[in-house]
């Protein structure tokens, strides 16, 4: 495959995914009995996804869209209900598609990637090792930072359970379809990549290594994982790649990563402006207008 056509592949697979991601939280919120057009729903998108990879284990990903639904107008306990049922619900998802890739491609990843695995550990633990330390410290700072916006999303539990009673279930039917695209088409963008090499390695391996090097960022404490996924990817993590991963892992950081920090990011100083969100960064304040519960 062309370079070029693997970016265009690449490129289409971030628009079907925010474009996806987009549906699934308008039929929740609608479920919900709010009508959220695709516009706003791209702008909670952009926030989630900026918030996700700029904060360790994504802690910032959840007050960021709220932040969006509550700019979209929605009342408060609303928007609590449908981001904890679209978590959920993409949560389910994950765990469905990471039991059969276990089970699908795990031994033949681990028989490929497991030794040099090893070896890039055992070589580079100390780096390991202060980027973990840094990260925890990282991790701490932005749970103060971002404390104050969960603390005012706190609603009694029986206003939640009045929206979750009312809420059709065509929505969760219809969302719980739909959260397997996004996490598919994220998955593909390293194969996608890979293939653009002279002597592609075998895509079992290369799909298994892209969702753990993808999923293992919800956990590490590191923004995105940095630093750690960055030696998985150079240790083999993703398959014997050869001298084009260098370049292989930007596209895919750029792709996974840097076009939604930049999107989110721009969206935010455009709709807030860099005073309010360095008061964000410093865990004073946060952009939300609160609507009142019916």
């Amino acid at each position: 495959m062309s370079p070029v056509a693997a970016h265009v592949i690449c490129l289409s697979l971030v628009i079907l995914d925010f474009l996806v991601r987009g549906w699934r939280i308008q039929w929740i919120m609608k479920g919900l009995g709010f009508h959220l057009r695709l516009r706003d729903a791209f702008v909670v998108n952009a926030f989630g996804d900026a918030a996700n990879a700029l904060t360790p284990m994504r802690l910032g990903g959840e007050p960021a869209r709220v932040a969006g639904l509550m700019r979209s107008g929605a009342r408060t306990t609303a928007i609590l209900v449908g981001v904890t049922v679209e978590a959920v619900i993409s949560r389910l998802a994950l765990i469905a598609v990471a039991a059969w890739l276990i089970w699908e491609y795990a031994p033949a990843w681990w028989v490929t990637a497991g030794p040099s695995l090893r070896a890039a550990a055992s070589n580079a633990w100390p780096w390991i090792l202060v980027v973990l330390v840094l990260g925890v410290v990282l991790w701490r700072y932005t749970q103060r930072a971002v404390s104050p916006a969960s603390r005012r999303m706190r609603r009694p539990m029986r206003r939640v359970l009045v929206y979750l009673r009312r809420m059709p279930r065509w929505p969760l039917v219809a969302s719980t379809v739909l959260s397997v695209i996004p996490i598919a088409t994220r998955i593909a963008i390293l194969p996608v990549l890979a293939l653009t090499l002279p002597s592609p390695p075998s895509l079992g391996p290369v799909i298994f290594g892209s969702f753990a090097l993808l999923y293992s960022q919800m956990v590490l404490p590191t923004p995105s994982g940095a630093g750690v996924v960055e030696l998985g990817f150079l240790g083999g993590a993703a398959g014997p790649l050869g001298e084009g991963q260098g370049w292989i892992l930007l596209a895919w950081r750029f792709y996974t990563n840097g076009l939604g920090v930049l999107v989110g990011v721009w969206l935010a100083l455009s709709i807030y402006g860099w005073p309010v969100l360095r008061r964000v960064l410093r865990g004073k304040a946060v952009p939300l207008t609160e609507q009142p519960d019916a």
